[in-house]
């Protein structure tokens, strides 16, 4: 199929076959880029993301004894307006 293409081109020297050829790639991906990604965006499920716990349940009330559920008030949730709700030190916290 590259053959044919490549003799298809319509250039008898190869710095114009190849100039031609990366116009024809820089299309496609173009294509792909700006059509194609887009259009399937919504039907890929990179978004879907559902925490669960341990055990599969999901997480909330009843989970982790060390996490307090949601508050709708961000003042009830005994942080300052400078404190972190998460842990700076460590990206993996131990296993317990």
């Amino acid at each position: 199929m590259y053959a044919w293409i490549w003799r298809t081109i319509p250039f008898k020297a190869w710095p114009g076959k190849l100039l031609t050829s990366l116009v024809l790639i820089t299309g496609v991906l173009a294509l792909f880029w700006f059509v194609v990604f887009p259009w399937a965006e919504p039907l890929l499920p990179f978004d879907d993301v559902q925490v669960t716990q341990d055990g599969g349940a999901p997480a909330g009330n009843g989970g982790d004894p060390g996490m307090s559920s949601p508050s709708a008030d961000p003042r009830e949730s005994g942080l300052g307006d400078h404190d972190l709700p998460y842990s700076v030190e460590t990206n993996n916290p131990l296993p317990r």
